[in-house]
């Protein structure tokens, strides 16, 4: 069952004080999916960059996936 905005953000800080970098990857990949599928690229895009910067900095397979989607974006080169 997904997690509703609040419970995701409670998630996130509580990632963020464990250091749980996987966790982050995925938790900020879920808030860019809702932010996406509510039209706001904007949003989507600031969630994608911080999974991006967490799935590079612990070498997951998922950077790759997730820079693409910004390139779609036009947000990467």
């Amino acid at each position: 069952m997904p997690l509703n905005d609040d419970d995701l953000d409670a998630r996130l800080l509580t990632a963020h004080r464990a250091r749980d970098k996987a966790g982050l990857v995925r938790l900020y990949t879920e808030a860019a999916d809702r932010r996406e599928a509510e039209g706001n690229i904007d949003a989507a895009c600031f969630y994608l960059t911080h999974a991006y910067v967490f799935a590079l900095d612990t070498g997951r397979a998922e950077a790759a996936h997730l820079h693409q989607r910004l390139k779609d974006k036009g947000r990467e080169e």
